[in-house]
C-alpha cells in the first residue's frame, strides 16, 4: 500500500490518499478473492458480437450485473438460446476492467433458474447408484450380434444417423426399433418400457440413442427408471445420448458409452467391408499356405522316389540286418562285462559283510559275559560264606545272652502272673499277689506271703 501523497509528519488523523490505479488494483484483488460465484437474475440486453462473444446483463429489481461469455466457452456454457426475460443462474468469476472502472462477470456456465436443485438431486442419485455398484458393471459387447435393438424416437435425427451409419458399415444389418419419446414429461417411463420390451424380444445388444440438446432436453436420461431398466437388462446396453460433452446418468450405468448415435452404431454394427477385406486376406494367406505346403510335399515325394531305400529295398534290409547283428554283439559284450563287474562287486560286498557282520562282536561279548559270570559267582559264594560265618557268630552271642541259657545253669526267672517283665527286686510287690517262676523245665505259680527287703544272697 503506497503512502498518502502530500502527507506531513504528525498527520495520522487524515485519510490516506490513493491513486486511481492503486485503488482499482486493490478493488481487482478483492474481487478476484471471491473466486467462482453463482448469480441468479433476469436476462436483459442479450447480444452476440461478430467475434462470436456473447454479452448480456443479469438484473433483478434494484441491481444489474454485466456478463461476458467468450466465444471459446459458448459451446460448453450455453445449451440453448438466451431469451430476454428468462431467469437463469450464471456461474463464473468477477473481473475488473481498469480503463472503464467497471466490473463484469466472466461466464463459465449458464443454467435455468431452478435447475440447480435438479442437479443437486442428480448428484445425490449418482452417489446412491455408485454406492450400489451400478457404475462398475461393464459387460463385453458381442462381436457378431444377430439382432441389434434400438430405443429412440422414430422421428428424430438420431435414428437417421444410426441407419446412415448402418448403411455405410453393413447395409440391412438386422436392427429392431422400439419407438419412444426422448424428451419431455413421461419420456423416462416410456424409455424404460422400451428397453424392457427389447430385452424380452431376444436381441443381443440394446442401443439407447438421442441427438444433442440442452440439459433440460436430456433430463429424462438422468431419471431413475431409465437407470433401473438398463441395470436390469439381460444383454449389454450401449448409451449414445447427446454429444461428446454431454454426460447423463444412463451413460454411467450403461455397459458402453458412445459419444453420439453415430458412434454407437459404429460400436455395435460390424464393418462388412473390413470383414470382407479380412476374409479376402485370410483366403489369400490360406491359398498361399496350401500352395507352399503342396510344393514342399511334392519336393519331399521326389526326394523319396530318388532315395536308395526305394530303389534298392533289399540292400536296405541287408544294411539293417548288419546293423542289428552289430548291435547284438555289442549288447552281448556289454552284458558279459557287466556280469563280471557285478560278480566282482558281489564278492567284495560279501567279504565286507563278513568283516562287518555281528559274529565277531557276539563272540567277544559272549567271552566277556562268561568272565563276568565267573567273577560274579565267586563274589556271591564269598558273600554267602561271610554271611554264614556272621550268622554263626551272632547265634553264639545270642545263645550266650539268652535267659534260657541261664535257666540251664540252675537259675530261674520270676515275674508277676500274666506279665512278661521279669522281677529284679521285691519293691512294688504286695502280700497275696501271684507270681510265676520259670524254671529250666516247667514253671511254678506261687503267692506272696512275706516280703523281705535287702540285698540278694543275704
Amino acid at each position: 500500500m503506497s503512502p498518502r501523497r502530500g502527507a506531513q509528519p504528525g498527520d495520522e488523523a487524515l485519510p490516506e490518499v490513493w491513486s486511481v490505479v492503486e485503488l482499482t488494483r486493490r478493488i481487482g484483488s478483492l474481487v478476484a478473492g471471491l473466486g467462482r460465484v453463482s448469480v441468479e437474475g433476469e436476462l436483459s440486453r442479450v447480444s452476440r458480437a461478430a467475434s462470436g462473444h456473447v454479452y448480456f446483463d443479469l438484473k433483478d429489481l434494484d441491481a444489474k450485473l454485466a456478463c461476458k461469455l467468450w466465444r471459446s466457452q459458448v459451446a460448453r456454457a450455453l445449451k440453448g438460446e438466451l431469451r430476454e426475460g428468462d431467469r437463469v443462474v450464471v456461474h463464473g468469476r468477477l473481473d475488473v476492467y481498469p480503463p472503464q472502472g467497471s466490473y463484469s462477470l466472466i461466464v463459465e456456465r449458464i443454467e435455468s433458474a431452478g435447475l440447480g436443485a435438479l442437479l443437486a438431486r442428480l448428484e445425490a442419485l449418482k452417489a446412491e447408484l455408485r454406492e450400489r455398484g451400478w457404475f462398475d458393471r461393464k459387460r463385453r459387447l458381442p462381436a457378431w450380434p444377430r439382432t441389434i435393438g434400438v430405443v429412440t424416437s422414430r422421428d428424430g435425427a438420431a435414428l437417421q444417423d444410426f441407419l446412415r451409419t448402418r448403411s455405410q458399415r453393413w447395409p440391412l444389418y438386422p436392427v429392431r426399433l422400439t419407438h419412444s419419446p426422448v424428451q419431455g414429461p413421461g419420456a423416462a417411463g416410456e424409455i424404460a418400457r422400451a428397453i424392457r420390451r427389447l430385452d424380452a424380444s431376444g436381441v443381443d445388444v440394446i442401443v439407447l440413442c438421442r441427438g444433442g440438446g440442452s440439459l433440460e432436453d436430456l433430463w429424462c436420461f438422468n431419471e431413475l427408471p431409465v437407470a433401473e431398466a438398463i441395470w436390469a437388462a439381460g444383454v449389454p446396453v450401449v448409451s449414445g445420448v447427446g454429444h461428446e460433452t454431454d454426460t447423463t446418468l444412463c451413460d454411467l450405468v450403461a455397459d458402453v458409452r458412445a459419444h453420439t448415435p453415430t458412434d454407437a452404431a459404429q460400436t455395435v454394427i460390424p464393418d462388412r467391408a473390413a470383414l470382407v477385406s479380412a476374409l479376402e486376406r485370410a483366403a489369400g494367406h490360406l491359398a498361399q499356405g496350401m500352395d507352399g505346403l503342396l510344393q514342399r510335399r511334392g519336393e519331399r515325394l521326389e526326394r523319396a522316389a530318388a532315395s536308395r531305400a526305394l530303389r534298392e529295398p533289399s540292400r536296405l534290409m541287408t544294411e539293417r540286418e548288419a546293423a542289428l547283428n552289430r548291435a547284438r554283439a555289442a549288447l552281448e559284450r556289454a552284458l558279459r562285462v557287466r556280469g563280471r563287474d557285478a560278480a566282482a562287486r558281489t564278492g567284495e560286498l560279501l567279504r565286507r559283510l563278513e568283516r562287518a557282520g555281528p559274529r565277531p562282536a557276539l563272540e567277544q561279548r559272549t567271552a566277556r559275559l562268561q568272565a563276568c559270570a565267573l567273577r560274579a559267582r565267586g563274589r556271591i559264594e564269598r558273600a554267602l560264606l561271610g554271611a554264614e560265618e556272621r550268622e554263626r557268630s551272632l547265634a553264639r552271642q545270642l545263645e550266650a545272652l539268652s535267659p534260657l541259657a541261664v535257666l540251664r545253669r540252675g537259675y530261674s526267672i520270676t515275674r508277676r502272673l500274666g506279665s512278661a517283665a521279669p522281677l529284679t527286686g521285691a519293691t512294688g510287690l504286695a502280700e497275696g499277689e501271684e507270681l510265676e517262676t520259670r524254671l529250666r523245665e516247667g514253671s511254678v505259680v506261687s503267692r506272696v506271703t512275706r516280703i523281705e527287703s535287702g540285698p540278694a544272697g543275704r
